[in-house]
């Protein structure tokens, strides 16, 4: 998931939101890594809401690989073994979101959707370096300041997050190309001769320069909202979030009970736009998260962040409709501004932004400037070039990581790879997907119609995944029955606060 985050610069600044050696890039071997002990644990999700068991431990890896006696890490990594006593040798490694997302938080929220997978192979978790339960580089902020900081406020919030985290982080250290070596310290310390590894938006990064720098170790790729090795992300994303916001109102036009409930969303939201501009508008409601009485004001900076929040997913495009008509034709802005509440509650807690900010303005930002951006299409998009501006302003004051000069160079494997993308992905399109499929000589890409970032909970998914994986390597893995997932549809609009139509 590339994770969105609340309020104006908070919103905008995150860009997002696992065969025998095939030729590749030589990576600088691990040092042998010792045997991981292991011990029963419950893994649980910070909501509250999911709980699982597991055995857990921590690997310790230098910060620093070229500086020989180094501070340590304490990486974590939690196992959660196959069902079957005589599974496959290879197990699936799960890598995460964001950037800043900690594997184990997003594996609590999906362990469903892998249940077919754990029956013939073990799950390994590693909360990359900077996440999770691995050395995390959260910034301390309070909600008050994400809703009142301006653009200055943010790039100071983070100025002093930097400096706090710099006391006992080298900020340079926590990039893809060094987490790709310590999930090959993982693996041996595991003792896997190979794995297979599932990526998840910013993770299909990580799992495509591991594939690189250790494809002898790797059996197949899994890469979920795909984020191919070429694309610098941001300069494109305001246009591709606008592309996906009018395919969800080209969907309304075209759906007869839609259109004859609410007419044009895009006048709606054109209206909007300019009514918030001029001024704007004082929101009391209900908060779904606290259930407690709460104020709001709705700017076009929280507008900005609701409906990049509301296309990420096609549950909650389903409600954009009829809380945009709301909104404008009865003055309504409570069921947008709850909504738009719910879904950034759900990033906000979980997002390591220090880790966000090491990841982007080492392998994104600095090269903005070789990108051709037509800043006048950026400009006329609701998202607009704050995103871009922020993040370039912000970066100019966080340290420049670790590189791998390859990064963004082409991938050329002859691993096997299942990619899957939305059609109406705001921040990973389906092109991204067309163009990381071009990597491998193996590549099955899924195009899930009018779905947004993410297809791992989908109906059937989960059953194409697990025999994708158990065809891997065999020379069938491209001849795996998907027909049920061109047969999946998008959930229906709510023509009303009660839902869709009977």
């Amino acid at each position: 998931m590339l994770a969105p985050v609340p309020h104006r610069n908070f919103a905008l600044l995150a860009l997002l939101l696992i065969i025998a050696g095939p030729a590749g890039v030589a990576a600088s071997p691990n040092p042998a890594a010792a045997p991981l002990a292991l011990s029963p644990c419950r893994l649980e999700h910070p909501s509250g809401l999911a709980s699982l068991e597991a055995e857990c431990g921590h690997l310790a890896v230098p910060e620093t690989r070229a500086a020989a006696g180094g501070r340590q890490l304490q990486l974590f990594v939690a196992r959660i073994p196959s069902l079957s006593r005589r599974h496959a040798p290879e197990p699936l490694f799960i890598l995460a979101g964001g950037p800043g997302l900690g594997a184990s938080t997003f594996y609590t929220g999906v362990a469903p959707a892998f249940a077919r997978i754990r029956r013939n192979h073990d799950i390994v978790i590693v909360d990359q370096r900077g996440t999770g339960n691995s050395h995390p580089l959260n910034c301390p902020f309070d909600e008050q300041q994400m809703w009142d900081a301006s653009e200055a406020d943010t790039v100071r919030i983070m100025r002093e997050c930097r400096i706090s985290l710099a006391r006992d982080h080298d900020l340079t250290q926590y990039t893809t190309s060094v987490a790709v070596q310590d999930l090959d310290a993982v693996r041996q310390a595991l003792g896997y001769a190979r794995i297979a590894l599932y990526g998840s938006s910013y993770g299909t990064r990580v799992a495509q320069q591991y594939a690189r720098r250790y494809p002898q170790h790797t059996q197949a790729l899994i890469l979920d909202g795909v984020v191919p090795p070429t694309q610098v992300l941001g300069p494109t994303t305001p246009l591709d979030a606008e592309a996906a916001l009018r395919r969800i109102f080209a969907r309304c036009r075209a759906d007869a009970a839609c259109a004859r409930q609410f007419g044009d969303p895009e006048q709606d939201y054109q209206q909007l736009r300019s009514k918030l501009a001029a001024a704007a508008v004082p929101v009391t409601l209900t908060d779904p998260r606290s259930g407690l009485p709460t104020q709001l004001s709705f700017t076009t900076a929280v507008f900005t962040a609701a409906l990049r929040l509301a296309s990420y997913s096609d549950d909650h495009a389903a409600l954009l409709p009829l809380t945009l008509h709301l909104a404008n034709d009865r003055n309504e802005f409570a069921p947008l501004a709850s909504q738009y509440l719910l879904a950034a509650a759900s990033y906000d807690a979980v997002l390591a932004y220090g880790m966000h900010n090491s990841v982007v303005c080492t392998e994104d930002v600095p090269f903005f400037a070789s990108q051709r951006i037509d800043r006048g299409r950026v400009a006329a998009t609701f998202l607009g070039t704050s995103q871009l501006d922020a993040l370039q302003a912000l970066c100019g004051q966080w340290p420049t990581g670790v590189l791998d000069a390859d990064l963004h160079q082409p991938l050329a494997s002859k691993l096997p790879a299942l990619l899957l993308s939305g059609t109406a992905d705001p921040v990973t399109p389906a092109s991204f997907g067309e163009e990381a499929a071009r990597g491998f000589s193996h590549a099955l890409h899924l195009q899930l119609a009018d779905q947004g970032h993410g297809q791992l909970v989908h109906t059937c998914i989960d059953r194409i995944m697990a025999d994708f994986l158990q065809a891997a390597g065999t020379g069938k893995e491209l001849l795996v029955d998907h027909r049920c997932a061109d047969k999946l549809r998008p959930a229906p609009f709510f023509l009303s606060l009660n839902g869709p139509a009977p």
